[in-house]
């Protein structure tokens, strides 16, 4: 049996490391169209690959992914975070769980993982061939035949496609041909930019509790927040694009974020703070007091919008200035337009309609022998390791449960 795994990415290597592990007697070749492999791995959580969440109940686990939930219940019953983190300590590569429940290498480099699937590829007996980009893919009575250029083709048995997510739905055309149907993709992770606001001057600004929420909808999310040089970042904002994503993609990515810089606070609970501030602080400048557990820079900046200058004591603040501090703090609207992603770490919502596969195998129902694994499916997590998590589920059970009928 020859097995083709398209795709050089994290999910394409558990896939063939997967399958030539559960079936040495097969032929496992992996192909990539580029000459960089495991490049997400590579880039992802600042070069130090954010492998997989502290999330270990199958229930839990699944409330991270906007698109893939009811899905993936039944592959990571299969596979999950456990298994994760007892395959690669096997391999000699220890993870270590972040207070955000992130895990990393204990080596803080994204290498180490590269180096660990990599070794594993080579020690197996996995064919590699990168440039090798497929254009087409013809189904026949003896498997598929894969079509790298007109006068180049391959005859194999098994197809695994992880070739990930695309921006466009042209990315996708090659699998409709084949019958599948494909969920239009749209961005999924990106920040807000926030275009001739004065709040970018606090670029490197981080608020470790605040809460975001979208104008006209039911968007809301509560996290960490960085202030950039284009605007809102930070997990607070990606989990909400996440979730938005459709949604932001129809408001065309202009539409208003509000921000409560105090977390869950409400108004009321502000202005009691406030009021105990002024009474207890009453000779202090206020710029020099904090009752709020924000950076200064933030405080002073938000002082500076309510009208209070850094010389005002808590006992001389005006009731006008009292109210708009409050609704800064509480409420503070911004004009968002448009988007930044990350290329390296473009993540789309869309792709394969999870209708068309089996979650316990991989395989698609409509294209017996051709299996999915990564973000080429209609899959997508929050940030946090859940996307690398999907696509080590998704690319053991492709590689594992391809049946080895042919020889």
């Amino acid at each position: 049996m020859e097995v083709a795994v398209l795709g050089g990415g994290a999910a394409g290597f558990f896939a063939a490391i997967s399958c030539k592990e559960y079936h040495p007697n097969a032929k496992v070749v992996l192909y990539e169209k580029s000459q960089k492999m495991l490049a997400k791995v590579k880039v992802s959580g600042g070069g130090r690959c954010n492998v997989t969440h502290a999330c270990f109940t199958v229930s839990q686990l699944v409330k991270n992914y906007p698109r893939g939930e009811k899905f993936l219940r039944k592959s990571f019953e299969i596979f999950n975070t456990n298994d994760t983190i007892k395959w690669f300590e096997a391999r000699g590569v220890k993870l270590k769980t972040e207070a955000d429940g992130r895990m990393f290498p204990v080596t803080d480099n994204s290498q180490t993982i590269i180096d660990c699937l990599v070794n594993e590829v080579e020690k197996l007996g996995v064919f590699i061939k990168s440039d090798s980009a497929i254009n087409r893919i013809e189904k026949n009575e003896s498997g598929f035949l894969l079509k790298f250029s007109e006068n180049n083709s391959k005859q194999v048995d098994k197809v695994i496609i992880a070739t990930g997510g695309s921006p466009k739905p042209e990315g996708f055309q090659w699998l409709k041909d084949l019958g599948h149907n494909i969920e239009t993709p749209v961005p999924s992770l990106f920040t807000f930019n926030i275009p001739n606001n004065d709040i970018t001057s606090l670029m490197g600004v981080a608020v470790e509790n605040a809460t975001v929420w979208i104008e006209k909808t039911k968007l809301k999310q509560t996290g960490a927040l960085l202030i950039t040089h284009w605007g809102l970042s930070g997990p607070a904002v990606l989990k909400l694009s996440a979730w938005g994503a459709r949604i932001l993609n129809e408001l065309n990515y202009n539409f208003k974020a509000h921000v409560n810089w105090l977390g869950e606070l409400n108004e009321e609970e502000a202005r009691t703070k406030i009021a105990e501030e002024i009474t207890n602080s009453n000779l202090k400048k206020i710029s020099n007091t904090r009752p709020f557990e924000i950076p200064n820079r933030l405080w002073l900046y938000l002082l500076k919008k309510s009208g209070i200058t850094e010389e005002t004591r808590w006992a001389e603040l005006k009731k006008e200035n009292r109210n708009r501090l409050a609704n800064y703090l509480i409420n503070h609207e911004f004009e968002v337009k448009g988007k930044t992603t990350f290329k390296e770490e473009f993540v789309t919502c869309g792709g394969v309609s999870l209708n068309d596969i089996n979650p316990l195998t991989m395989q698609s129902k409509v294209c017996p022998g051709m299996y999915f694994a990564g973000e080429v499916l209609d899959i997508d997590g929050i940030t946090g390791g859940f996307n690398f998590q999907a696509a080590w589920t998704t690319g053991f059970i492709a590689g594992k449960l391809i049946p080895a009928d042919k020889s």
